[in-house]
């Protein structure tokens, strides 16, 4: 049998006592493959990450070791977040890595969407090596693998960006999770005692908030994407919007226009606003967001957020519009 196809008589995880018999079954098999090894995980907050940190600290404890690497492209709170969440309360052996200046100052004047991304990745493999090098009788590499990503592209974990680590760091791979769906995936989570905002995190592309500030990245606008991004999740979880809708967040694209502020003439950036419904991502509606949130919205971020004096609605399907702007 194929050592990455999923088991035909593997059931569907849909529920806490499948979960709770899944949880069982890989602590066991997660504590038979790694003894008394060490295991390496990139720990971004995401879902599948995060399932696999709480499974592995369950397992093994202090035997894992967890980096997080916040490269200024992550959303508002995450950071804090995965710290809260995993040091403090799960106390896991977490290392965080600040490198926002690293990141940003690479990618400063760089306009280039694939180059951008091309940047994030390598830097991120560059991190995550140096963390890996500082440690001694790490044995494993733990990552969030899913059964998509195996059907997608070949088993590697592509927006971990693990998969170019350095040869000489020859680490046995430990996937947990490589065989359930991410719905089992976010059950699993919930089991675990994850909080729902992380089990229920939206979809989150690899290069973070830097496909939603188009051209080249600079601090003044990815803070200006940040602030509306969180402005925009507040609200749809306080009209009943966060569960209902399968991604939503905001673009702040390179140009300005002109506007009056405070009696005076501005020249400022616009914020897009972007809702979409989907399954698998191939294709995807647009929710219709009621027009009197859209106006709440156009007037707390215009007010609140530096530098924005427009908000614009996306109501473009995919396709032929993609749900990211890069």
């Amino acid at each position: 049998m194929d050592k990455n196809r999923r088991p035909e008589d593997m059931a569907r995880i849909n529920s806490p006592a499948l979960a709770k018999k899944f949880i069982s079954e890989q602590l066991e098999a997660l504590k038979k493959q790694i003894g008394d090894g060490k295991v390496l995980l990139a720990l971004s907050g995401g879902v599948d990450s995060s399932v696999v940190a709480a499974l592995l600290i369950q397992a093994i404890g202090k035997q894992l070791v967890c980096v997080h690497v916040n490269h200024g492209l992550l959303r508002e709170g995450e950071p804090e977040q995965v710290i809260r969440v995993f040091r403090n309360e799960l106390d896991a052996n977490l290392i965080y890595v600040d490198a926002v200046d690293r990141f940003l100052d690479k990618l400063a004047g760089v306009t280039d969407p694939e180059e951008k991304r091309k940047i994030i990745g390598k830097e991120f493999i560059d991190v995550f090596a140096e963390e890996a090098a500082k440690q001694d009788g790490i044995r494993f590499l733990a990552q969030g693998t899913i059964y998509p990503d195996i059907l997608e592209s070949e088993g590697v974990k592509a927006h971990h960006n693990v998969g170019g680590l350095p040869p000489e760091l020859n680490f046995e791979l430990v996937e947990p999770v490589k065989f359930l769906y991410k719905d089992e995936v976010r059950v699993v989570g919930k089991e675990l005692g994850l909080p729902d905002s992380m089990v229920y995190r939206q979809p989150f592309p690899g290069p973070g908030l830097g496909v939603r500030c188009p051209g080249a990245i600079t601090r003044e606008r990815l803070a200006a994407v940040r602030a509306s991004d969180a402005i925009l999740r507040e609200e749809f979880a306080k009209n009943g919007l966060e569960g209902k809708v399968w991604q939503y967040f905001t673009v702040v694209p390179d140009f300005k226009s002109t506007g009056i502020r405070d009696g005076k003439r501005c020249f400022e950036w616009p914020v897009i606003i972007r809702a979409v419904n989907s399954i698998d991502a191939t294709s995807a509606s647009i929710e219709p967001i009621p027009y009197e949130l859209l106006s709440h919205l156009a007037d707390r971020i215009v007010s609140e957020v530096p530098g924005v004096n427009r908000v614009l609605y996306d109501i473009s399907k995919k396709p032929v519009a993609t749900i990211e702007y890069e």
